[in-house]
């Protein structure tokens, strides 16, 4: 195995923590011994030991010496465990390659200071930085600004519309697009729709993917005036995972017939009598959620992308037209009465979802 294939296994342990380390960061962490790997570890919140304290349980005395390829900097505070910068050192390891810096304030550094500082050799891996920092994008966001991640994902036609003015029944992709789009949801702390869906589709809005996951998948849904029927499914299937946003002009019976079952509802009193978005995505990252999907309808979608709460945006293209007048856009509302005004996109990513399908990754540009 070359040196650098000893990176691309730490960045494949560190995946497989997907949806099993938030609030946490993925990290996967392998010790190179003479060539031989000797130890191998990666993160996950219920497992607490770091993926560097588990490939040096795993190295044993075989870690003296040694070299740990590590995805992200290793801690160097006291939070559930100690300062992973720490056991290494006392493990003996000779040197430390890492392909991300880790901006939180706890670390920021701090950890490679200390080995340095100890003697250790660190190395920063310059080829492998965009692999690992797009496998923990949402962490190091939330770590940069103290907000969510935030993803706006919709299914349109090529003509950019996601529902007809009368039937809407289908799906507008095909199944192979909407199991990718599970992988999504799964990966993410918190889902977002607005009560228009929840009224037209009666959604679930769940993790279908059947992995498992350190978390419940959070369902919110924006209504304003508590329209949502204690029927839905949704509502009947609350347990503990459904936060409803609405405003004082929700009806206080219905608010009480909600938390019966379980829902909890917050209100968010915003402009025009509507449920700020900003407000909710900012509860979100008190309770570190550090990711947030959109997945809602014309209305809900403009609000978001004009209140700047969205970061960045999925959207899957079917090889469909609908045309005409009435068929809804992906983002309606007033719009940008200007094309120099529009809204910018970059570090833009196309998804082939074969035969015929594909999707569009990109981020707004702030």
């Amino acid at each position: 195995m070359t040196t650098p294939d000893f990176m691309a296994e730490a960045i494949a342990l560190a995946r497989r923590g997907t949806a099993l380390t938030s609030p946490n960061p993925m990290v996967g962490a392998v010790i190179v011994r003479d060539g031989e790997v000797v130890g191998r570890g990666f993160h996950t919140w219920d497992g607490k030991k770091h993926a560097e304290i588990i490939a040096l349980e795993e190295a044993g005395d075989r870690a003296r010496g040694a070299t740990i390829y590590v995805t992200l900097e290793p801690c160097a505070h006291t939070g559930r465990t100690g300062p992973c910068a720490d056991a290494l050192i006392a493990a003996g390891i000779a040197r430390v390659v890492v392909a991300s810096e880790d901006p939180n304030p706890l670390v920021a550094g701090e950890g490679l200071r200390r080995l340095r500082a100890s003697a250790v050799e660190v190395d920063l891996s310059d080829e492998y930085r965009p692999a690992a920092e797009r496998l923990n994008e949402a962490f190091l966001h939330f770590m940069r600004t103290g907000k969510p991640l935030v993803t706006l994902k919709s299914a349109l036609t090529l003509d950019g519309k996601i529902a007809a003015p009368e039937d809407n029944t289908g799906w507008i992709t095909s199944e192979r697009a909407r199991s990718h789009v599970q992988v999504l949801r799964h990966a993410v702390d918190a889902m977002v729709t607005g009560i228009g869906t929840v009224l037209g589709d009666n959604p679930l809005l769940n993790d279908r993917s059947e992995l498992p996951r350190a978390r419940p998948l959070l369902r919110v849904v924006l209504d304003s005036t508590l329209r949502i029927p204690v029927t839905s499914r949704l509502v009947q299937s609350a347990q503990g995972d459904l936060l409803i946003a609405t405003t004082s002009a929700g009806s206080p019976e219905r608010r009480k017939a909600l938390e019966s079952r379980g829902v909890e509802v917050r209100v968010f009193d915003g402009p025009r009598g509507r449920v700020d978005i900003r407000d909710v995505v900012s509860l979100l990252g008190e309770r570190r959620c550090l990711s947030v999907m959109i997945e809602a309808g014309s209305k809900v979608n403009w609000a978001a992308l004009e209140c700047h709460a969205v970061d960045k945006v999925f959207l899957y293209y079917a090889p469909k037209i609908l045309g005409g007048m009435d068929s809804l856009p992906m983002a309606g509302g007033v719009g940008r009465m200007s094309r120099t005004d529009a809204i910018q996109l970059e570090r833009t990513t196309l998804h082939p979802i074969p035969p015929d399908e594909f999707a569009v990754e990109a981020w707004i540009v702030r």
